[in-house]
């Protein structure tokens, strides 16, 4: 069975509901403050490229009556109003998924101004409260310094995952690397705790493995990192994924190894 399509996604978020699990915005998840066994679940969505793919998760998750966070960046390639519009006509929360450091070439006040110019623009579409970095593997930038010298807040912003979850309780999942065990493939999207959960066999390779632990109706609370433009039932377009990704994987380690 091929992993990574909308039937696999689908049944992954059948398998979550049949666990129990409460599904939060990262909006609401911020609000709520959840304690660490409440057994909610954020489904975070990085919206890179083809939003198109977004617009299909999001049809999947109004359907189950499920609402769920998407970030876009400013560049072309994500920032497609007609899918942002119709995304968040469906329920879902729009947020910022921010580069501008990169943007900026390091410039920190330059950064920041397009911050707040890009943070204004995606409030047109939907009152975003949320960001969260994107990574830019080939940058020698991480957005997240950027908070070293600014205060998200002051924007009106209540939460930044990698600032504002706390993953010695919830656990991090993530597709980075077209695969859920992509942390040796990952420049940036990865968490500190990641060897917290290694060490307690919570490790999974292909989407039905999480499934099947879910049948154990686990108590942790978890946010779940997907980047739709993988997802697809398309045959053609998913084995271009798939190998476009293997070559992105090669890239990452490489860079990984330089970086050191």
């Amino acid at each position: 069975m091929r992993d990574f399509t909308l039937h696999s996604y689908e049944t992954l978020l059948q398998a979550l509901k049949e666990a129990g699990y409460r599904f939060l915005t990262f909006e609401q998840y911020c609000e709520a403050k959840p304690s660490a066994e409440s057994r909610v679940v954020v489904m975070r969505h990085d919206v890179d490229l083809k939003p198109d793919n977004s617009v299909r998760t999001a049809e999947i998750e109004q359907r189950l009556g499920i609402a769920a966070s998407y970030f876009f960046r400013i560049v072309p390639a994500s920032n497609q109003p007609q899918a942002i519009r119709a995304i968040a006509a469906m329920g879902h929360e729009i947020g910022y998924h921010y580069e501008d450091l990169s943007l900026a070439k390091g410039d920190i006040k330059q950064a920041y101004r397009l911050f707040e110019e890009h943070l204004a623009y995606f409030r047109q579409f939907y009152p975003v409260r949320t960001i969260c970095m994107h990574g830019v593997p080939t940058s020698e930038y991480d957005g997240r310094d950027l908070w070293k010298s600014y205060d998200y807040r002051r924007a009106g912003v209540i939460g930044e995952p990698y600032f504002d979850v706390n993953f010695d309780e919830t656990l991090y999942l993530t597709d980075t690397g077209r695969r859920w065990d992509g942390y040796k493939v990952s420049v940036r999207d990865k968490v500190p705790q990641q060897q917290q959960w290694i060490e307690a066999g919570l490790v999974f390779h292909r989407t039905e493995d999480i499934c099947r632990w879910l049948q154990s109706r686990p108590k942790k609370n978890i946010m779940i990192t997907t980047h739709p433009q993988r997802w697809t039932n398309s045959s053609a377009a998913w084995l271009k994924e798939w190998g476009l990704q293997n070559m992105k994987n090669i890239v990452k380690r490489i860079l990984i190894c330089l970086r050191g």
